[in-house]
């Protein structure tokens, strides 16, 4: 059983560096434990003295500052860490989210495919920009006008159960939502706007319009569905069994639709492949769906046995 003492170590240790973790552990550990011991040597019930303690020491994250020398001072040491969780969280998914709209808009306006690229990068920035700017200009006002932010106290209830042995990290998963949000998006966007053109200069779908009767949405729901398999990895914060178990089963849902669609010529659209005299040539298309099937097939066996390291490593 992990004890509070040990869950707000945990919790301290976690934003010093490394270096000094060992030294401040053993200093911070003593400190606490005499404590305890004088007020327990009065009389006090010791699991009373602990908490009595802990709260006095007060949040884990304004001790490490203390002890790591880093001044809680852009706004304020009264509303940073506020300031620094609502701006991390906006960061962390708002300019991401803006970028690729803009970037659909603008390529779905025109046929600048590196235009509207670059239309969702300057985007992307341009709202981090802003954010940042008036998140932080919100907290200074806020705090040189003395305004209570009614935010609840911190106690030793908010500690968390134990060191958590985080496999999926923010940044992967975002990086992987938004991956997975572009193949989404793109699926149907090459229905109304691709790169290839007829005679007539209207557009020609790069997959099989055919397939929109079942294996597209099917491969649009895999893909839903996978984004959801990402949001609960993150949550989890590693690997399981169960996680595996679901990341295999799409993987093959994606992946073997995919490769018998291309090894069956029923993948590509028929005139998009007329379009281009190489790939009019057997040899060639063939060897395109040998590529495209070894290719998935790589990709999924390489996840799935990441996947599956991942979790024994955790588990063993």
């Amino acid at each position: 059983m992990t004890t509070l003492t040990d869950r707000y170590l945990a919790a301290t240790l976690r934003s010093v560096p490394a270096a000094r973790r060992g030294e401040i552990a053993t200093e911070l550990r003593a400190s606490i434990e005499d404590m305890i011991e004088g007020r327990s040597a009065g009389g006090q019930d010791t699991t009373s003295a602990e908490r009595e303690v802990l709260t006095e020491l007060g949040n884990p994250a304004q001790l490490a500052a203390r002890y790591a020398d880093r001044r809680l001072q852009l706004i304020g040491p009264t509303y940073y860490l506020a300031w620094e969780r609502l701006l991390k969280l906006l960061l962390s998914f708002v300019p991401a989210t803006v970028g690729v709209v803009v970037g659909l808009v603008e390529a779905t306006a025109g046929d600048n495919a590196g235009g509207a690229i670059g239309a969702g990068i300057a985007s992307a920035l341009q709202v981090a920009v802003q954010i940042s700017f008036w998140v932080t200009l919100v907290f200074a006002v806020l705090e040189r006008t003395n305004t209570p932010l009614c935010l609840p106290e911190w106690s030793v209830d908010q500690l968390p159960e134990g060191p958590v042995d985080r496999q999926i990290t923010l940044t992967d998963a975002a990086a992987a939502i938004a991956w997975l949000t572009l193949a989404i998006a793109y699926l149907p966007w090459q229905h109304f706007q691709s790169w290839v053109f007829d005679d007539e200069g209207r557009n020609l779908p790069i997959l099989d319009p055919a397939l929109w009767s079942i294996w597209l949405p099917f491969l649009l729901a895999v893909l839903v569905a996978t984004v959801a398999l990402e949001v609960a990895k993150y949550r989890a914060g590693r690997w399981t069994w169960p996680l595996v178990a679901v990341n295999a089963l799409l993987d093959l849902a994606f992946a073997v639709p995919v490769a018998w669609l291309m090894l069956t010529d029923r993948l590509l659209n028929p005139d998009f492949v007329q379009r281009f005299e190489w790939l009019r040539q057997a040899d060639h298309l063939d060897a395109v769906a040998n590529l495209v099937v070894v290719g998935t097939t790589l990709v999924v066996l390489w996840d799935i046995v990441d996947s599956v390291v991942k979790a024994r490593r955790h588990n063993a």
